[in-house]
């Protein structure tokens, strides 16, 4: 497997591997509560619910860029951005991403992709019109790190199976739950109750991988610019900025959080516990840390 020059990080791996296994045996007990609950119609309900599992992992970069609005755009079309990129790309020694801008005066970025031949990097126009170049390349470094350490992809994974459970249940739902009355009193009471307690499980999980995920994703971006300091500097003026826009838009974009460089909705008064990101202190700090182990001001 070919490596990049993002630092590695082996904490995020094992956070990665040890939340598959977790959803792994979420997934399997579900499917075993599925097939005494329903008899019969399980099959059917499991072949389609794994059919939009594939569609949804295969076509992971062209949903999300669907879904936020997201244009692939030409070096023709934005040259600074792909040359940031390019830049970037050959740093780290990676194949180069697909490249798009979605418009939207939210300042953030995002990257996705089943794998790093297949990923898609997106930058706001809201960020590029924000950023200086330096902290325009932070940001991209930030997001390719995800690409390059592949917790996209396990992100990607790990939360579909709360979205599986919950498209299970009504599935179930529609099709009578099996053909005995004794069925359908058991899935009434099983289905959804399982179903709730995978969605608050999953989520859970994909919570606590994403936090992680962000600061390994923030120490890798910022080994390989050699700049902290534009990172952190990113950050806050995106931070700063997310207070000026239009609530509306700010809801628009929040279901996108766990794939955003910044939480569109930060709402300090959540519990950390269910946050997509880390705090700003807290990434600002690490960021700070690094700078002084790097000697950069």
């Amino acid at each position: 497997m070919a490596r990049t020059r993002f630092a590695p990080d082996r904490g995020l791996t094992n956070r990665m591997v040890l939340t598959m296994f977790f959803i792994g045996l979420l997934y399997v007990v579900f499917v075993g509560v599925l097939i005494v609950a329903l008899g019969k119609a399980w099959p059917l309900i499991v072949l389609i619910a794994g059919g939009v599992f594939v569609a949804q992992f295969w076509f992971s970069d062209r949903i999300a860029a669907f879904s936020m609005g997201a244009r692939e755009v030409t070096p023709q079309e934005a040259p600074e951005l792909h040359g940031a990129v390019d830049r970037l790309c050959a740093l780290a020694d990676m194949p180069k991403p697909r490249v798009a801008i979605a418009r939207t005066d939210v300042p953030n970025a995002f990257a996705t992709g089943r794998s790093r031949k297949k990923s898609l990097v997106c930058a706001t126009t809201g960020l590029l019109r924000r950023l200086e170049p330096d902290e325009l390349e932070g940001v991209l470094a930030h997001e390719l790190s995800h690409v390059a350490h592949r917790d996209v992809a396990v992100m990607t994974i790990a939360g579909f199976l709360g979205v599986l459970a919950g498209l299970i249940t009504r599935m179930a739902l529609w099709t009578g739950l099996g053909r005995s009355r004794n069925n359908q009193n058991l899935a009434l009471v099983l289905i959804p109750l399982i179903s709730a307690v995978v969605y608050v499980i999953s989520f859970l999980l994909t919570r606590l991988l994403s936090r992680y995920r962000e600061l390994s994703a923030d120490r890798a971006g910022a080994l390989l610019t050699g700049r902290p300091s534009a990172l952190a500097s990113a950050l806050t003026k995106v931070s700063g900025q997310m207070s000026r826009i239009p609530t509306r838009d700010l809801r628009q974009a929040e279901p996108f959080n766990a794939f955003f460089f910044a939480p569109a909705v930060t709402g300090e008064s959540l519990s950390r516990l269910l946050s997509s990101h880390p705090t700003l202190q807290q990434r600002l700090d690490r960021l700070a840390r690094l700078s002084g182990e790097l000697g950069r001001p």
